[in-house]
């Protein structure tokens, strides 16, 4: 266990702090005004500190943060901290799914706070423009897929367990989770062909079929048939969530498996 090796790391742990009382704030007081001011204040803080936590490493080092499992947390925690912020303070109706949400962010900070802080040289290939297009449209893709995954286990919990119709309404709920998961497609378009440059700049070659590359290919491939289930058939509302979380599923793996069991050129880029 590496906690505390590196002062960045700091960061990680009031940024886990931050997300601890914010489903501990949405637990017990939903649907409070109070508690939303509360939430976005300390969501703000957490995307903060991991902003600066990730300034400190990469003034220490001299490289961007793409390369180790931990870098790639991290990263991966500012950027969701970021997305998920701005997403709560404009889309009312993921409020719901703040405690489900946390429950992802606690997982990820705890993970990188017992990663190892080791780092490991950039290779002349990431030293690319179209490499930070790739990056900065996976991150985004990421966000909204994990912001609609929530928000469908959310709905999925109370429909089995509770009177769904009396706590929240699936007409006004069950769009945002498929306008989310379309902008997750988008994002996830762009992060294929961006790749697809950078690659070929870097190795010769658009497309390897390396294992990355693969597993890529497949979440792009399970959103797109997804989406296009849900526009062609009638689908039952339960049916529909738990294919949207079953895309994220495949997309975690995507991330934060795949590249650190893999030999790919590009081994923990995203």
């Amino acid at each position: 266990m590496q906690i505390m090796q590196q002062p960045e790391q700091l960061s990680i742990i009031l940024a886990l702090f931050c997300f601890l009382v914010i489903g501990f704030t949405a637990l017990s007081y939903p649907a409070r005004k109070f508690s939303a001011i509360i939430i976005m204040g300390l969501l703000m803080l957490a995307t903060t500190a991991l902003a600066v936590g990730l300034a400190l490493r990469w003034g220490r080092l001299g490289q961007g943060p793409f390369m180790t499992l931990y870098e790639v947390l991290h990263s991966n925690l500012f950027s969701l901290a970021l997305v998920y912020g701005l997403l709560f303070w404009r889309v009312e109706k993921i409020r719901v799914a703040v405690p489900v949400g946390m429950v992802f962010f606690v997982i990820l900070t705890t993970w990188a706070l017992v990663s190892s802080t080791e780092a490991v040289v950039l290779p002349p290939t990431f030293d690319h423009p179209w490499l930070w297009a790739h990056v900065i449209s996976g991150k985004l893709f990421l966000a909204f897929c994990m912001t609609a995954a929530t928000l469908a286990l959310l709905l999925l919990w109370r429909c089995e367990f509770r009177s769904f119709e009396g706590s929240v309404k699936v007409a006004s709920h069950d769009p945002v989770v498929w306008r989310l998961l379309a902008a997750a497609f988008v994002c996830h378009s762009f992060m294929l062909i961006a790749g697809a440059v950078w690659a070929h700049d870097a190795w010769g070659s658009y497309w390897n079929w390396d294992p990355l590359e693969t597993w890529s290919l497949l979440t792009w491939l399970s959103l797109v048939a997804v989406l296009h289930i849900r526009v062609t058939f009638e689908l039952p509302v339960w049916l529909g969530w738990s294919l949207a979380v079953g895309v994220f599923v495949l997309a975690f793996l995507t991330f934060f498996g795949v590249p650190f069991v893999s030999h790919a050129p590009h081994k923990g880029v995203m």
